[in-house]
């Protein structure tokens, strides 16, 4: 599905990812972790082809990024950002329905068709109670889960996010944490930028590690979260152990100390 080959990119004359390759298979979900300057969202950008890189591709079924519209991009790709509060009180349904205008001819003009698909969306997520309440009203969290339906409503190939939690509280990240998890289990591809390693081990089939605009590790998240790459990367004390739960699993987690 995506194909990232050999990537440099930055801005003007200062490269900052060097020679990243990596694909995203059907239905997987990947996590980028890294220390803030690592290039991440440089990448992002590249994968949404707002930038040009300054060598190699991203690919979409074989296709560059760079030679699609801006239709044919919002077919392939949808892209969640960090919470955000509209200036505008919509309603929830209204906001879920921007996703179907990449579908939509010259006169923008909502189809029966679209409104079940931007529905199905909702009730997906288990926010079908809340299509006819004004967006700016809600939670951080279920504001999130308006945007991710949103993105599900364009029908996409793979689902982009940027530190989706970033501003949530912890209940509410684990509110968006769970339904992305379940999405991906129901066959959508998902990548999602993260500072909390804690978030890919609970999310990710495989989590991709960058440290100085590189590729430090790429593996399944109990491959690529160790004590030694955290602290590594981040430059910081912190312990990965294993914790037994009451009901017999057994959880990786992050545990930072002094």
């Amino acid at each position: 599905m995506l194909r990232v080959k050999d990537l440099r990119a930055g801005y003007d004359a200062t490269e900052i990812v060097h020679d990243v390759s990596f694909e995203v298979g059907d239905g997987e979900f990947a996590c980028i972790i890294g220390a803030n300057g690592c290039g991440k969202t440089t990448l992002l950008k590249n994968l949404l082809g707002l930038i040009k890189p300054f060598g190699g591709s991203v690919e979409m079924n074989g296709k560059d990024v760079l030679s699609m519209d801006e239709k044919e991009m919002a077919r392939h790709f949808a892209y969640i950002p960090q919470a955000h509060t509209p200036p505008f009180p919509f309603a929830v349904r209204d906001v879920v329905l921007m996703g179907r205008t990449p579908h939509m001819g010259r006169l923008a003009v909502v189809s029966p068709k679209d409104r079940r698909i931007a529905y199905g969306a909702l009730v997906q997520l288990g926010i079908e109670h809340l299509a006819d309440e004004t967006y700016t009203d809600l939670s951080g969290g279920q504001r999130q889960l308006v945007l991710i339906a949103r993105a599900l409503t364009q029908q996409p190939e793979l689902l982009i996010m940027d530190e989706p939690t970033a501003s949530l509280d912890f209940g509410n990240q684990q509110l968006v944490l769970s339904r992305m998890k379940t999405l991906a289990k129901s066959g959508m591809s998902v990548i999602m930028v993260t500072h909390d390693p804690d978030h890919a081990l609970f999310c990710a089939d495989r989590v991709i590690v960058m440290k100085e605009g590189s590729i430090l590790l790429d593996g399944t998240s109990q491959q690529a979260i160790t004590t030694e790459t955290l602290q590594d990367i981040y430059q910081t004390n912190v312990q990965v152990l294993d914790v037994p739960l009451a009901d017999g699993r057994v959880k990786r987690v992050c545990v930072p100390f002094d």
